[in-house]
């Protein structure tokens, strides 16, 4: 009485695979103006299906025309989010496992992926500059390759240090403009441009520094610390997702447990 309702394994495994897809182009979209052109595009995709079940066969043609059209529309008008959207899906999911393996490694070697000693530095420093207003932009390398934000600024390849962090971000400094990126125990290079988050849901209180921090953050899985400026607040930044931290004490846990989940 039912046959003509079958579904298979693998018919619940599309629809769970379009779930996915849509749910993750919907998070990097949400908050900006793109949002309202998504959900005019869906309505009229959602009309033209009602329109077909009703055999209507003129409105149907042309709506099936307008979307026809719209594929390539969509690709033009969607071109930042698609690109986010592929960035976002290789590095979580491509290069997340790649990530937890290598931790896995380092757990059984014993290893850390950054000191003791470097975080006492960095957390240091970040409480001197909160404490003097001192803006900083201090971003953590994981797996994501950031190799073409590392040459937008200058190479210095040094150990970590307070008094280096502390100098790179003095105001007077040639090289307190634009983010320090740092990987293992290494700072790699400062005066470094990030990209800028183009959401339209960022409390307006945050500067550049906090939509350049959730920028990278969205299309790589680098974690960011910033020190405002104007506040002395320091926020801890990751996936896109701004924490302002308390104490010195959650920033150190946060970066601890960044390196070791």
């Amino acid at each position: 009485m039912i046959d003509f309702v079958n579904i298979t394994f693998i018919d619940i495994l599309d629809i769970l695979l379009v779930a996915l897809l849509i749910y993750e182009f919907y998070r990097l979209i949400r908050g900006t103006s793109a949002m309202s052109i998504f959900i005019g595009i869906l309505l009229l995709y959602v009309l033209w299906i009602v329109v077909r079940a009703l055999d209507m066969k003129l409105l149907s043609t042309i709506l099936g025309q307008v979307l026809g059209v719209g594929v390539i529309a969509m690709i033009v008008i969607f071109q930042q989010e698609i690109r986010q959207f592929l960035l976002h899906f290789g590095n979580r999911y491509i290069l997340g496992r790649k990530r937890l393996t290598k931790r896995r490694r380092s757990w059984f070697n014993n290893e850390m992926v950054i000191s003791q000693d470097a975080l006492e530095e960095i957390t240091a420093a970040c409480q001197y500059m909160s404490e003097t207003h001192t803006g900083a932009l201090i971003v953590f390398k994981h797996q994501s390759s950031l190799d073409s934000f590392i040459d937008t600024g200058d190479r210095i390849d040094a150990a970590v240090h307070r008094r280096l962090i502390e100098n790179l971000f003095f105001k007077n400094s040639p090289l307190h403009d634009g983010a320090i990126i740092m990987t293992q125990n290494r700072i790699v290079a400062a005066r470094c441009i990030l990209p800028l988050t183009d959401r339209a849901d960022i409390n307006p209180s945050y500067g550049m520094r906090h939509r350049a921090a959730i920028g990278i953050s969205e299309i790589t899985d680098a974690e960011v610390v910033v020190v405002s400026e104007e506040t002395g607040n320091i926020s801890y930044v990751a996936d896109g997702q701004i924490t302002t931290m308390q104490s010195i004490a959650e920033l150190r846990l946060r970066l601890e447990n960044s390196y070791s989940r």
